[in-house]
């Protein structure tokens, strides 16, 4: 976690040279809609609540790649991000699963198919917003892109599984606004 904080206070020390370097970013905004298993099938899974004693089939969470290391299940706290983001990444290596534990409001995720390289990263028209609702989670095939989740509370926790080194020796990352002077803002 440590080296986490240390790589986003160094990244956000760098911004005000980005934004100098490039100007001033370009506001590209997605419109959201509303998750179902059908319209998230090219990115992951939605999985939702199933009884107790229900023998695991194809609708459960098909995870793969966390025989690969340590497995890490956790909540991740995180500070309001609103929504609007300049980057997007990957995990090459393992399936991600992420769901939100405060039932109040939506919450969103903006994805692209893997392509399973930065060079080959996701072009505007390739990425697609969704509106996760409390009660469900999803799962990111690898290599899916992602930037999120995304919110407008003030905080939010959400449980998060993948494996305990992914963010550092998996974290695959395509810099929209250093790059391209663009930031994306998902709208409803």
């Amino acid at each position: 976690m440590a080296a986490t904080s240390a790589a986003m206070a160094a990244h956000s020390q760098q911004e005000p040279q980005q934004q100098q370097q490039h100007g001033p970013r370009s506001t590209v905004q997605l419109k959201a809609v509303d998750i179902s298993e059908e319209s998230f099938r090219p990115f992951g899974q939605l999985i939702g609540p199933t009884d107790d004693g229900k023998e695991y089939d194809g609708e459960d969470a098909q995870l793969e790649g966390l025989g690969e290391g340590q497995p890490r299940f956790y909540i991740m706290r995180l500070p309001r991000r609103g929504r609007t983001f300049e980057r997007i990444t990957y995990h090459a290596q393992v399936t991600q699963c992420l769901g939100c534990l405060q039932p109040a409001s939506p919450w969103f995720l903006v994805v692209s198919r893997p392509t399973l390289s930065v060079a080959q990263h996701p072009r505007q028209q390739d990425l697609t917003a969704f509106r996760i609702p409390h009660g469900v989670f999803v799962k990111l095939h690898k290599g899916t892109w992602h930037a999120g989740p995304l919110f407008d509370a003030p905080s939010a926790d959400f449980y998060n599984l993948e494996l305990a080194d992914t963010n550092v020796v998996d974290h695959n990352t395509y810099e929209y606004g250093q790059e391209e002077g663009l930031c994306f803002e998902v709208v409803d």
